[in-house]
């Protein structure tokens, strides 16, 4: 497989995705067995949704691409190191590997930093900077315990 050229389109991505203006400058791959099931850039800015980082909007698009949520089999080229939220999706969808371009120091030193995020994770509840505050766990806990026994639930 051509690793190499995967990477140069997502780069390409996210050179397109600066060139027009339309957010930062990341962009994503998805291939399956050589094939490129779906690709996209950045699309925070665009659709104002704080969530759509391109390997997100490139996870979502496969996924409706191959109907499953189950990415096994597939590689994803990020032209930049996935963020905390990034790496958690490729995860969820089972993705078998990552190839990245840039680091997350290279996005750091561009405005792009995540460390704050990996110090939260690190912290008690009480002493993150979003006050955290449970609520209502018993009947909350009634709807997993129906998940948990229900026979018509689909694993993921």
């Amino acid at each position: 497989m051509d690793h190499e050229k995967f990477m140069r389109m997502a780069i390409a991505l996210s050179n397109q995705n600066v060139q027009q203006g339309l957010g930062g400058p990341f962009g994503a791959v998805v291939v399956k067995d050589g094939e490129i099931v779906a690709q996209s850039a950045n699309r925070v800015v665009p659709d104002n949704d704080p969530t759509a980082h391109a390997e997100v909007a490139a996870i979502r698009l496969a996924c409706k691409a191959l109907n499953t949520f189950d990415l096994s089999g597939c590689i994803i080229y990020a032209s930049c190191e996935p963020c905390p939220m990034c790496l958690g999706a490729i995860y969820w969808a089972r993705i078998d590997k990552i190839f990245y371009a840039n680091t997350k120091d290279d996005a750091a030193n561009i405005g792009f930093d995540d460390a704050f995020i990996y110090e939260e994770l690190d912290c008690k509840m009480e002493d993150r900077k979003i006050q955290h505050e449970q609520l209502l766990r018993a009947e909350a806990l009634e709807v997993f315990n129906a998940w948990d026994s229900s026979v018509n639930k689909k694993n993921y």
